[in-house]
């Protein structure tokens, strides 16, 4: 099958999109597809076998100076014929991904849509309310052009069916149960984590340091439990006034991890603290619990769906820092109850191989070619 992916988001940036995105390219690749993908900005002109069309793009400042917008040009048309795809795949549709649907539609090509980010949440974030509704309704019109949507969590799913989008299914959550593992635990890196306290116990975070991942929430429990330490992997637009609020706290800034020292980090903490409220999905989490190390959440966005409350990890109400604090306490003070759910977490991550998630994902593509058969009539253009 030949796939061409239009998406907003893509290396050299590490996100959970970007992770799926790579993961799945190598699974698309191993099962003998070909992918064409467009991504803004300079990403690298090949990933694996497939070929990656660089798309002019401007930095969303001063929001987000990582995230890149992506400028469309005729060209990206000639390149779309040329490979003569079977299917057009959008993930996250916003500009680069909009005008993947317009060429799609023009070309009456089958068009799969797939959904990860809740973009009307992070416009209240943003504190820009007034594109609340106007992101509303672009959701539904562009992701309603398509002939099959995917989320990648069951809470997504009727997320996006809330907000009046169609044809929507599951593309499996899946996790690399091989680079993250417990085994990848080491002395040195905890020594790295806790700032040379490798006694105490240690919570981590691992993701992008930005205001709506809700970070400054890990203060209450970091300076009012003793013997704590709290290291925060990643960096981002939150980075500068995150430091200068946990100035003075048992908190290391590590910078941005990757391959096998990140799962090292993971696999050498007690405690996995995933506070944001506006995840899709949960990456950070699943590899935490891949690594044996149980997660305390939010009971928001996709983590319900990676995260059995009392099983593989506990989960905290939004906002309520006493709760979170208390959580945060019961498993890193209860070494029996660490253990049990860390020992569950990586059983259950087991469950959740990439290679099924692709494979899931190559059916819906199926689906979407038929429905596309079925039911379009033929182009005008």
């Amino acid at each position: 099958m030949r796939i061409a992916l239009f998406t907003e988001t893509f290396l050299p940036k590490i996100d959970g999109i970007v992770t799926r995105l790579m993961r799945t390219l190598e699974q698309l690749e191993a099962l003998g597809h070909e992918v064409l993908v467009y991504a803004p900005h300079r990403p690298p002109e090949r990933y694996g076998s497939h070929k990656v069309v660089r798309v002019p793009a401007l930095s969303f400042k001063p929001w987000y100076p990582e995230l890149f917008l992506g400028l469309p040009r005729p060209r990206l048309g000639r390149e779309l014929d040329r490979f003569e795809p079977d299917i057009v795949h959008v993930v996250n549709p916003v500009v680069l991904g909009l005008w993947g649907t317009l060429m799609a539609k023009q070309r009456n090509l089958p068009l799969l849509a797939s959904y990860h980010t809740d973009i009307t949440q992070y416009a209240r974030h943003l504190r820009l309310p007034f594109l609340v509704e106007p992101s509303r309704a672009f959701l539904q019109n562009v992701h309603n052009q398509a002939h099959v949507n995917l989320c990648t969590s069951v809470p997504m799913v009727n997320s996006a069916r809330g907000l009046g989008i169609k044809r929507v299914r599951l593309w499996p959550k899946a996790v690399d149960t091989d680079l993250f593992q417990p085994s990848r635990a080491t002395a040195a890196m905890r020594e790295k984590l806790t700032g040379g306290n490798p006694q105490d116990r240690l919570v981590l975070y691992v993701g992008r340091l930005s205001f709506e991942k809700r970070i400054d929430w890990l203060y209450a429990p970091v300076t009012q439990l003793q013997g704590v330490r709290l290291a925060l992997v990643g960096s981002g637009p939150a980075e500068v006034e995150l430091r200068r609020r946990f100035a003075g706290t048992n908190t290391v800034f590590t910078g941005y991890m990757s391959g096998t020292e990140l799962a090292s980090a993971y696999a050498s903490a007690d405690v996995f603290a995933f506070p944001s409220d506006t995840e899709t999905l949960g990456f950070g989490a699943m590899e935490s619990m891949a690594s044996g190390v149980p997660v305390v959440g939010a009971r928001a966005g996709g983590l319900p769906d990676v995260i059995e409350d009392g099983s593989n990890g506990l989960m905290f109400t939004p906002g309520d820092l006493g709760d979170l604090t208390e959580k945060l306490e019961t498993l890193l003070f209860d070494q029996a109850a660490r253990s049990r759910m860390g020992a569950q977490g990586r059983d259950d991550m087991l469950k959740h191989g990439w290679r099924a998630a692709t494979e899931s994902l190559v059916e819906q593509y199926e689906k979407a070619i038929q429905i596309q058969r079925r039911f379009d009539p033929p182009s005008r253009y």
